[in-house]
């Protein structure tokens, strides 16, 4: 048996944000400064630039996550590498290695607390079951989810999406009931749902964070022809189309 004290219930930490097993906690101040950083440490607070870190309850839940990104652990929690067999190293090394994300994601199992290194951006957290249980998530932003979550990579409509759009071929994708955890460089305030029903979305630029499963993912030119973009004065965008849901930044970091 274990207690944690001056974490959660210290006056300077806020609890942001709590869903499945996770919770996110914010710093509201650096206390550890001097005198030669006190005044950009300051105003950093204020323009909301604070150390965050994700708290995963493993007595809810198995808990994988991105390779590096432990801290520090409370209780009988044991990390495995979450390999269950030849298949599903192959499997995983080659969705590793196209979705820019770690070959192998530690799994940590028990009954306890598990943090997570501290980050200066933010800390997502949405749940996959309210995504039709299906969720593609943007290159470089997950960083945890309940281990009952199937990855898969995910390949884009079309070899020509890649090519145009100068990104990989694959991206990662969530299926399933269970909570991610995504490091975003835009705070949830900022973020913009779009729900499509048999519709279309066109994004010029890689804003956005996660998308439905059940839409279709391609890049194409602004206009019909080669002249109708060049006239528009925009040239490839990233279109979302079907019937589901977009999280989007306003712009790009």
């Amino acid at each position: 048996m274990f207690t944690i004290r001056n974490f959660e219930d210290n006056a300077n930490v806020n609890v942001r944000e709590e869903l499945g097993p996770f919770k996110v906690v914010e710093f509201q101040r650096e206390l550890s400064i001097d005198h030669l950083t006190a005044q950009s440490a300051y105003y950093a607070s204020e323009m909301n630039l604070r150390r965050r870190q994700l708290v995963c309850d493993v007595n809810q839940a198995n808990i994988t996550i991105q390779a590096g990104s432990m801290q520090w652990m409370a209780g009988d929690v044991k990390a495995t590498t979450g390999i269950k067999g030849v298949g599903d190293f192959i499997g995983k090394t080659f969705r590793g290695k196209v979705t820019k994300e770690s070959a192998i994601k530690p799994e940590y199992t028990g009954t306890g607390k598990l943090v997570l290194e501290p980050t200066y951006k933010h800390i997502l957290l949405l749940d996959v079951g309210e995504w039709d249980q299906s969720l593609i998530i943007e290159d470089g932003l997950f960083l945890a989810c309940d281990s009952g979550l199937k990855h898969k990579a995910v390949m884009r409509a079309s070899l020509s999406s890649a090519a145009l759009g100068g990104e990989g071929l694959f991206n990662l994708g969530l299926a399933g009931q269970g909570v991610v955890a995504l490091e975003s460089s835009n705070p949830r305030e900022e973020l913009i749902e779009v729900e499509l029903d048999n519709d279309e979305l066109k994004i010029d630029g890689n804003m956005a964070i996660a998308w439905s499963g059940s839409l279709e993912f391609t890049v194409e030119r602004s206009g019909k022809t080669l002249m109708g973009s060049a006239a528009s004065g925009e040239g490839l965008v990233n279109v979302y189309r079907g019937t589901g849901k977009v999280l989007m930044a306003p712009f790009l970091q």
